[in-house]
């Protein structure tokens, strides 16, 4: 029996509605001031969710809530469990915004919001998806829903929660839309993610903050050593000089190599995208292997010295960095960080003292690509897009997916409805409401051929 099409059942402009009341609420996980508005937004989804008929409740942890909901119709159907998250990026710098971070309006078919598609939005249209199917009958497949509230600070009280909760989160797959497709108009499934290793690299100097003229060409200057310090983390071929650093890491396939090569990528196209006239890194690899398929070491934020308005003549006494390593399988965010954290002293100038801080991290995850799971979303794609989708690796870094594969032992699928252009953690992050409407029916189609496949 053929399904019937759903994207003439589809209430867009509800479904338009209710995204901005969920994306109005200014849930900031990093930020306490926001505590009380991350929990706000943790109960407008549990009733959201209660409303369709899922037995839906907030789980506190010790920093901000889990929202865990169910709705098990048949046994002897898949379980399908979908994770995402609503807690989102500060919205700093607050001036580089074209319209209030938190008062979503739409721009050219775009949404403009902080959480638009990082990963409210994307979320949110998993929630719509199983609301359309339930508006023309039950479920096919029994579905789970998980949605944390501290994704964007590394998921802190997750790994603890999946392990108290490891019965009651048991499914067949685990779907997850979180991140960007290839391009507009190319469905894409994700097989692969890499981890994170982030830390912070501070310089002592001087017991104060020194007279330039008094003790400059004499006094060893903190900001100096840090550019110094820096510089010395790449050759100029681009690669990481952290001793041990590459060691085990998997290469890419040829076959990879060559499906990446096949897709319709303009390296110039790319570079304009982001207004700039080149694309360093490291030697021997393009663009998009560099992005999905090696390791990176990136500067995040620096600080130090005097950064008000006019001059002020001083050596400080103290400077500092944020700096990411994204990793590919085959490394290890634990060992990494202790790698970085041993070669920075090393190879700091006289005169300072430096030492590294670390923050949080994660592990990479590659996925094979041609499990039952894979086929149905191929399928799922195939009905809104009318295309195949193409297999893609992101650079970006979702610790929870290790979690998912080691605690629950579940298969992890990647369906992702964002695009890179989206601006996810940026000023001026945007969804277009057309992905918006896609993703909602591919949740919906993607439920029903998961039915299918079993």
């Amino acid at each position: 029996m053929t399904s019937p099409d759903l994207s003439s059942l589809l209430n867009r402009e509800q479904a338009q509605e209710e995204l901005f009341d969920l994306l109005r609420i200014p849930s900031v996980s990093a930020d306490p001031a926001y505590q009380a508005e991350v929990a706000r937004a943790a109960e407008w989804l549990r009733r959201k969710l209660s409303g369709m008929g899922f037995t839906a409740r907030v789980d506190q942890t010790p920093k901000h809530p889990i929202v865990y909901a169910e709705r098990l119709t048949d046994p002897a159907q898949p379980t399908v469990l979908i994770y995402g998250h609503y807690d989102v990026q500060p919205e700093a710098p607050l001036e580089e915004w074209l319209t209030p971070p938190f008062e979503p309006s739409v721009r050219e078919g775009r949404i403009y919001a902080r959480g638009s598609t990082d990963d409210k939005g994307q979320a949110f249209a998993h929630v719509k998806g199983v609301e359309l199917l339930l508006s023309q009958g039950e479920l096919p497949v029994n579905v789970k829903f998980l949605l944390e509230g501290e994704e964007e600070i590394g998921s802190p009280s997750i790994i603890p929660y999946l392990q108290a909760h490891r019965d009651k989160l048991k499914a067949d797959v685990i779907v997850v839309s979180d991140g960007s497709r290839f391009a507009p108009d190319v469905p894409t499934i994700t097989y692969g993610v890499r981890g994170l290793s982030y830390v912070e690299i501070h310089v002592q100097g001087a017991n104060r903050d020194l007279h330039s003229g008094s003790y400059g060409g004499a006094a060893p200057n903190p900001i100096n050593a840090l550019c110094e310090i820096i510089a010395k983390l790449k050759d100029d071929r681009g690669r990481i000089t952290i001793p041990g650093f590459y060691d085990g890491i998997e290469e890419l396939t040829e076959q990879e190599r060559a499906m990446w090569a096949s897709l319709p990528h303009s390296d110039e196209e790319f570079a304009a995208s982001i207004g700039v006239p080149a694309l360093p890194g490291e030697a021997g690899y393009s663009v998009l292997e560099r992005i999905w398929g090696r390791p990176t070491l990136d500067v995040n934020g620096i600080w130090g010295g005097y950064q008000g308005e006019g001059s002020k003549t001083v050596i400080a006494a103290k400077a500092g960095a944020k700096v990411s390593m994204r990793l590919v399988p085959g490394q290890d965010p634990d060992r990494i960080t202790q790698l970085i954290t041993e070669y920075v002293p090393q190879i700091a100038p006289a005169g300072v003292k430096a030492e590294v801080r670390g923050h949080h991290g994660g592990q990479p995850v590659k996925f094979k690509t041609d499990s039952p799971a894979i086929q149905a979303a191929n399928r799922a794609l195939h009905r809104v897009y009318g295309r195949e989708a193409v297999f893609a690796r992101t650079g970006g870094s979702i610790p929870i997916v290790a979690a998912f594969s080691d605690i629950l032992q579940t298969e992890v699928l990647f369906v992702d409805f964002g695009l890179n252009e989206d601006a996810p953690h940026s000023p001026n992050e945007s969804f277009a409401l057309q992905d918006y409407h896609n993703g909602i029916l591919t949740s919906a189609y993607l439920l029903q051929e998961l039915a299918r496949s079993s």
